[in-house]
């Protein structure tokens, strides 16, 4: 059986899990999520969230993986006979954000060449149209869009079958670097333009959204909750079996604890960041712009660009090359859970390593996907799900065929794979084969046992299903 081959060092697997947790979420989701769910008091729960759940999962899925060697699939199998089932949970999720990933990883090129048209006077450039005017000339042309997602799936293709030491680890051992680097200098930037200084109060202070008119009325607790609880998972990549894919790639002498430590953090320090460079410069150049979802990254901010002058495209290329940076280190990893299952099987079985052809059939699967969300235009060409399968527009999450792969990905597979993975760590096979697979690594003892034992059992189950009843309720206006 040909060996399976793994991450050639700490660094590398901390920059493709920081990358597969840093996303299109952290960017245009986390900024508007806490400023509208009460600024500090959202971060502060989301804090709360991510050390009683997020740390929990992380850490949880990091062992299982390192454990059994396996991907989501045969990882599950492995240590469950009830929870077997699991890991296509996991599969499935991961397809149907792929579909409308890459569709969006597709727009941030879009948006990168358009910028560069402005900065060399070029025709492909903006053309003296303002952020509205450009989205919806780009959304009328479903052609254009699928072009450019199927572009973005073929990097992410690309990439995945360079393996893991050849392809995923090396782009973000680079990229990951770069992303945080760029990220300070658009930071700088949007901060220190006029008027950048409301963007800061709405995201930090405590009811300034509603007293000053940027929302109708503060959320309650529960909405604030189940609004963190969506954003934790989505953002850190739990619950879909991206963590428990990388980690069975880990060597036995890495830190899990450790590790499943930095990445929550420094998800949540690129969230920030994010935050730092977005919100600012859309109170400052464009205050009545989107403060969320596509429209703020490609009608808010591309606005803020043309409002700076001349090195306004730079800062544009700068911006865009950044998110499709976070777009794909997340995207890779996606595909690699799907992959990595299939790749397994035909290793075990002694076909040799079918990672190319199992890496093409994914991918085309995904282009598939990811034409159907192109083709649609945010819901605008007459597809969106509630049009082909007669479904009622009662609420958001039918509007568009995003929204649709969005609801039945973040909104439920998520939250209740965490969910039965907790379950199943904490009452099934016992918190003590987490404990074990962390001490594995000579010299190292769990010193957050006591607390994961407690919350793997009873703390995180029960916010899961508070943030689960609280997506379902949101999507289905309940």
């Amino acid at each position: 059986m040909e060996e399976r081959k793994g991450f050639g060092s700490n660094f590398g697997f901390l920059m493709a899990a920081v990358g597969s947790a840093v996303g299109l979420g952290n960017i245009w989701g986390f900024p508007n999520k806490m400023g509208a769910c009460g600024g500090f008091t959202f971060l502060i729960i989301y804090l709360i969230l991510a050390v009683c759940c997020g740390f929990i999962v992380m850490v949880g899925e990091l062992a299982l993986g390192r454990k059994t060697g396996h991907g989501a699939v045969g990882a599950y199998k492995v240590l469950s006979k009830k929870f077997s089932w699991m890991g296509w949970l996991g599969i499935l999720s991961a397809f149907f954000i792929l579909f409308f990933y890459c569709a969006l990883g597709g727009y941030c090129i879009k948006y990168t060449v358009l910028n560069v048209g402005d900065l060399f006077g070029a025709g492909f450039g903006s053309n003296g149209m303002n952020g509205a005017e450009i989205f919806g000339a780009f959304m009328g042309n479903p052609v254009e869009a699928i072009i450019y997602g199927l572009i973005f799936v073929a990097l992410t293709m690309i990439i995945v079958m360079g393996g893991i030491g050849g392809g995923i680890e090396k782009v973000c051992s680079v990229g990951m670097p770069a992303l945080f680097i760029a990220l300070l200098i658009c930071i700088i930037r949007s901060c220190t333009l006029p008027n950048a200084v409301d963007g800061l109060k709405y995201m930090f202070v405590p009811g300034w959204a509603v007293a000053n008119g940027v929302i109708d009325k503060a959320p309650n607790f529960f909405e604030v909750l189940s609004t963190a609880g969506g954003q934790m998972f989505f953002s850190l990549s739990l619950g879909m079996g991206a963590m428990i894919t990388y980690g069975s790639y880990l060597d036995k002498k890495e830190h899990l604890e450790k590790n499943a430590i930095l990445i929550v953090v420094m998800d949540t320090l690129v969230a920030l960041m994010a935050g730092l460079c977005v919100i600012p410069g859309r109170f400052a150049l464009d205050p009545e712009g989107a403060l969320g979802g596509p429209s703020l990254l490609f009608v808010t901010m591309q606005n803020v660009f043309h409002k700076m002058g001349a090195v306004g495209p730079i800062f544009g290329i700068l911006f865009y090359l950044l998110v499709v940076f976070a777009a794909i280190s997340s995207s890779i990893s996606l595909l690699e859970v799907v992959v990595a299952h299939f790749v397994d099987k035909a290793r075990e079985a002694g076909k040799g390593d079918k990672r190319k052809t199992y890496t093409l059939i994914a991918a085309v699967a995904v282009g598939v996907g990811c034409i159907l969300v192109c083709a649609d235009s945010l819901g605008n060409a007459g597809i969106a799900p509630w049009q082909l399968l007669g479904l009622e527009s009662y609420s958001g999450w039918n509007d568009c065929w995003l929204d649709f792969w969005d609801m039945l990905s973040e909104g439920i597979m998520m939250p209740l794979g965490a969910l039965l993975m907790s379950l199943m760590i904490g009452w099934e096979i016992g918190p003590e084969v987490v404990k074990e697979e962390c001490e594995a690594t000579p010299g190292h003892k769990m010193g957050s046992y006591g607390f994961f034992k407690i919350c793997v059992k009873v703390i995180t189950p029960l916010c899961m299903l508070f943030i689960l009843y609280g997506q379902v309720a949101s999507f289905f206006g309940l």
